[in-house]
């Protein structure tokens, strides 16, 4: 099935008190560029973090980021009031010292001096980081759902621009017939020509006349980019089929340029460059594909 490298997933959970938010973003890349944003104290867990998303999205430019924040305040930040009060004591002290006036809102510079908050030491044991990785998780999921629809808009894309290609080569056999009748009329004039002229060698002509012929023969091409469109069309149900059609678009565009080298005629090179448009865009698309 084909998926987009572009995707989005976010997931939420709170447990004792703590919010767990995980977001993941995800766009195209030839390989995995992967950015992980942690809090500090689940620097631990990082690696593990970086093989899930590696495991689940392979290829891609992926950020993600994990953040705890607290729920409940009071359980959390505690005021120090030996503190604050070591702080009155010691700015009355040097007020009266100095013969300074103590401020008139004591408690907002008592409330600004450093150190008055106790904070609680976190303890995230094995049962919150399996809720964490249980979030991250849900995010990952959402991110794939988000690449397998992206993917079915782009497969449809890709299948309606293939289509495209083999109606233009099939607007190229009237021409061809065209084509053949004007080298065969340009070979006997060519002919008539010589033989008032003098003699000529026949054999030399003749291998002369075959490798012309052959050299401006366009039927294996035309056959090899059928293939190659059919060829493309299977693959776009393959699992991370995002290099194979990068290469098998690459063997379309090598035949179309010998095509239109060969054609030799004006409308067959308008049918090409318009080939040469829609394989552009596949190609396109095609670097979005996982």
């Amino acid at each position: 099935m084909i998926r987009s490298m572009t995707g989005y997933g976010i997931a939420e959970q709170t447990y004792n008190a703590k919010k767990i938010v995980v977001e993941v973003k995800t766009l195209n890349s030839k390989q995995l560029d992967l950015q992980v944003k942690v809090p500090n104290e689940l620097r631990f867990a990082e690696l593990d973090f970086r093989n899930r998303i590696a495991a689940k999205l392979q290829r891609g430019k992926v950020d993600a980021m994990v953040t705890i924040t607290d729920t409940d305040l009071t359980q959390t930040y505690h005021i120090d009031a030996d503190i604050v009060k070591a702080y009155k004591e010691q700015i009355e002290s040097i007020s009266s010292q100095l013969g300074i006036s103590p401020t008139a809102d004591m408690a907002g510079l008592l409330f600004k001096m450093p150190g008055i908050f106790n904070v609680q030491a976190e303890d995230y044991d094995e049962a919150f980081m399996a809720k964490v990785g249980e979030t991250l998780d849900q995010a990952l999921e959402m991110v794939d759902g988000f690449r397998i629809q992206e993917g079915l808009t782009l497969k449809k894309d890709l299948l309606h621009r293939v289509e495209l290609i083999l109606s233009l080569l099939e607007q190229v056999e009237p021409y061809e017939k065209s084509r053949h009748e004007v080298i065969k009329q340009r070979l006997v004039k060519n002919l008539a020509e010589l033989t008032t002229l003098g003699q000529y060698d026949e054999n030399r002509f003749e291998q002369e006349l075959i490798y012309y012929l052959e050299k401006l023969d366009i039927t294996e091409e035309k056959v090899r980019l059928r293939q190659h469109c059919n060829y493309f069309t299977e693959s776009c149900d393959d699992d991370q089929a995002g290099k194979k059609l990068g290469f098998i678009a690459q063997e379309m565009g090598r035949e179309i340029n010998t095509l239109g080298s060969k054609a030799n005629e004006v409308n067959i090179q308008k049918i090409v460059v318009k080939m040469k448009d829609e394989l552009e865009k596949i190609k396109e698309q095609v670097c979005n594909i996982l």
